[in-house]
């Protein structure tokens, strides 16, 4: 057995955005997390948290800004190179993201498992494991899935009908377990989850933070997109931008990317990625009359992805 231990990647960004057609997604995003951190992308829908989590992951190219991730310094802006986002896609996986990474809801939890791990032995085996007999990296591949489920805390013979039941029957708590634990079968360095929280109330709550926190502990750095961000996390916060007016101003070039100061990603006290001590500020207030509808974050993300 080869070690399976993952080896988290540190997360760095400084003036981080992302623009659409309509405007900004989101911008000046500060970020310092270390291996093994449990990031909260925290604000209300439609500020660009989830374009935020897909640019970091090397799915969307951003415009503006430097990030890092594991070393890799991703591209920004049309005429950057491409070569260190695929090498950030190769260590970085995606929890439930909404139209990039759903679950299907007539496939069985063991059905997905089966997917996903036929999909990694093809894909995600390097060259060399060919040489290994058939067995051994069959067993191999059997303990991954094990151990993935494990730490998503998912035990497929307590659900309805064992590891038969469809994703639709499924609570959402359980169906973001199985999630986590797809994404954990390929060992990511870097794993992303979107709305974290969403529809979660109480104990489930608390039990998804318990979930990824113990994910990072392990050593795997996790992204969560979240309305409020837990304790002992490192937070960074997104605000809705006023777009009125960027579009015409940013076509001069790929490089602008000031704005009036109220427009700017807010990080609590100026900068993001500090640690959440459970009496963050609340981040439901935008700027004055900023869109909410997220405009700015769906065109972006229409444009951009690379899911």
């Amino acid at each position: 057995m080869t070690d399976t231990t993952p080896a988290g990647a540190a997360v760095t960004a400084t003036g981080f955005g992302l623009r659409g057609p309509r405007g900004w997604a989101f911008r000046d995003i500060a970020v310092t997390a270390e291996p093994g951190a449990l990031i909260a992308v925290e604000g209300p829908s439609g500020t660009g948290r989830t374009c935020l989590l897909l640019a970091l992951t090397g799915r969307m190219r951003a415009h503006a800004g430097q990030a890092e991730v594991a070393g890799l310094r991703l591209p920004t802006g049309r005429g950057a190179r491409r070569g260190h986002m695929a090498a950030v896609r190769r260590i970085s996986a995606l929890g439930p993201v909404p139209g990039v990474s759903e679950l299907e809801p007539s496939l069985t939890v063991a059905e997905h498992l089966r997917e996903r791990a036929l999909m990694e032995r093809r894909f995600g085996a390097p060259p060399r494991e060919l040489l290994r007999p058939r067995a051994a990296r069959a067993a191999d591949l059997r303990q991954r899935v094990e151990r993935a489920l494990d730490g998503a805390g998912l035990a497929p013979e307590t659900l309805p009908k064992g590891s038969r039941t469809t994703v639709r029957d499924l609570e959402r708590l359980e169906s973001l377990r199985l999630s986590v634990a797809l994404a954990l079968i390929g060992r990511p360095r870097l794993l992303a989850v979107d709305d974290t929280d969403l529809k979660l109330h109480g104990e489930e709550r608390a039990a998804v933070w318990d979930l990824l926190a113990g994910v990072a502990a392990a050593g795997t750095t996790v992204l969560a997109v979240c309305s409020q961000a837990p304790p002992g996390s490192v937070v960074v916060r997104t605000t809705a931008t006023d777009t009125a007016g960027d579009t015409a101003g940013d076509t001069a070039g790929d490089d602008a990317a000031a704005g009036p100061p109220d427009t700017r990603a807010d990080s609590g006290n100026g900068t993001a990625g500090r640690p959440a001590d459970g009496s963050a500020e609340e981040t439901t207030d935008g700027p004055t009359g900023a869109p909410t509808d997220g405009k700015g974050t769906a065109d972006a993300f229409a444009t951009t992805r690379r899911a």
